[in-house]
């Protein structure tokens, strides 16, 4: 397979680095990736400073291309100017910390691969569990078989495989589970603090750590030791209540009858 790589974790991120160490006895690999973190930018474009491509040794015989952008920055680059082709496929990752839940939304991991699915791209976005994983080279392993068993699928239209291992080695895996996203929201703080002329400024963050109360869901899975893979669809239409708005009489809002 042709395959892209990407990140939101910047071009010298182990997880990438262990994807390519992996996919590149194989495959044919191209690394377009951010030049510095982009971690929870969702699917932020820049489109009011120039971007900037570079590309770098960034190990011995390691090439990769460095964007001063975002994640979807670099899927937008090489697909309209640095790939000859598309890619059959999209791999973003291997993001230290769990992309689950409602943190889909923020993540540029999983942003990247939606907006190579918007193109029509085959896309899986890869995640751990943890801050700092130790098992990324099993985590690859293991990434590697699922891109080869999907690429043998038909394609996959406007849907990303999300994919959240934990950062256990492999014998350690309960197994995998195709699952829902959980819709727990969760837990947030904002730090106020005040500078040396007095004005306020603020930290915002979250608790990252997985807590399980949503039964039945990726996060819950993740934390019984399971890969939790979850389809994500680009199309966010709620087509269940189409037909009961349409009973709304919103024509009336106009003012007119209609």
């Amino acid at each position: 397979m042709k395959i892209l790589l990407t990140n939101d974790d910047g071009i010298y991120a182990k997880g990438l680095w262990a994807l390519y160490d992996r996919l590149s006895m194989k495959h044919s690999l191209t690394i377009v990736a951010p030049a510095s973190e982009k971690s929870a930018v969702g699917h932020g474009l820049t489109l009011h400073r120039p971007l900037r491509v570079k590309n770098t040794e960034i190990f011995k015989n390691k090439w990769g291309y460095s964007v001063n952008g975002t994640p979807v920055d670099c899927i937008k680059l090489s697909i309209l100017e640095i790939l000859n082709e598309k890619p059959d496929m999209v791999i973003s990752g291997i993001n230290p910390g769990a992309n689950t839940g409602v943190n889909i939304n923020y993540s540029g991991t999983v942003a990247a691969a939606r907006e190579a699915a918007l193109y029509g791209i085959t896309s899986i976005a890869v995640s751990m569990q943890g801050k700092k994983p130790e098992h990324y080279d099993d985590a690859a392993a293991f990434i590697e078989k699922l891109a080869e068993n999907i690429y043998k699928k038909p394609p996959l239209l406007g849907t990303v495989i999300n994919v959240n291992i934990p950062d256990l080695p492999k014998h350690m895996i309960a197994g995998t589970k195709i699952i829902r996203q959980s819709m727990k929201h969760p837990e947030e703080y904002v730090k106020k603090n005040v500078d040396p002329r007095g004005s306020s400024y603020f930290w915002h963050g979250i608790n990252s750590k997985l807590n399980g109360s949503d039964p039945d869901s990726d996060e819950d899975v993740l934390l019984r030791n399971y890969i939790a893979i979850t389809p994500v669809k680009c199309d966010t239409t709620d087509y269940s209540i189409i037909d009961e708005m349409n009973n709304w009489e919103i024509d009336k809002c106009l003012g007119t009858a209609r």
